[in-house]
């Protein structure tokens, strides 16, 4: 063999083992890099199912939180709707009693500077009499004051309860 041939035959040699070397050191790092990626996939993995466990979690919570406003209003309604038809059935028997002449409205009597009276005397109401001297009122009138009275009592009962709605809502 000639020199020139030993020379390529060692150039050959050493570019095989040079290449080998190379190509071992890139797959020694493609399992570490890959080791790597699989480990921060892994990672990501569990971040995001705490992420999405506590998102459930959460989620629970505001519905049972829901749940229970939804019952406490709907309870607070029924009290609210008992109230209202309670105060509808007292006026519907106030209007009856005034209608049959079973109930005679009457109002107090103002008395003028010289002690006499404003409302002539036929007017007054027959009976025990506390107080001042007393006038029945028409039937019809006395229907008229029931049913104002009414539309109030309804007015304040509806009021209590958007009152306790906003309230309860915002707790």
């Amino acid at each position: 063999m000639t020199p020139v041939q030993k020379l390529l035959g060692v150039l050959m040699l050493a570019g095989l083992l040079i290449a080998v070397g190379a190509a071992s050191a890139w797959k020694v790092q493609d399992w570490r890099y890959g080791g790597k990626l699989a480990e921060q996939a892994q990672l990501h993995q569990d971040d995001l199912a705490a992420i999405s466990s506590a998102a459930a979690a959460q989620a629970r919570t505001d519905q049972d939180k829901r749940l229970a406003l939804e019952q406490r209003l709907s309870v607070s309604d029924q009290t609210h709707h008992k109230e209202l038809s309670d105060a509808q059935t007292n006026q519907a028997r106030l209007r009856d009693r005034l209608a049959t002449s079973d109930l005679r409205l009457s109002v107090l009597l103002a008395e003028d500077s010289a002690g006499g009276r404003s409302v002539p005397a036929g007017t007054e109401a027959r009976g025990v009499v506390h107080g001042g001297t007393r006038a029945r009122l028409d039937p019809a009138h006395a229907q008229r004051i029931v049913a104002i009275t009414d539309a109030g009592d309804q007015g304040l009962i509806a009021l209590a309860a958007c009152q306790a709605y906003v309230k309860e809502i915002s707790k």
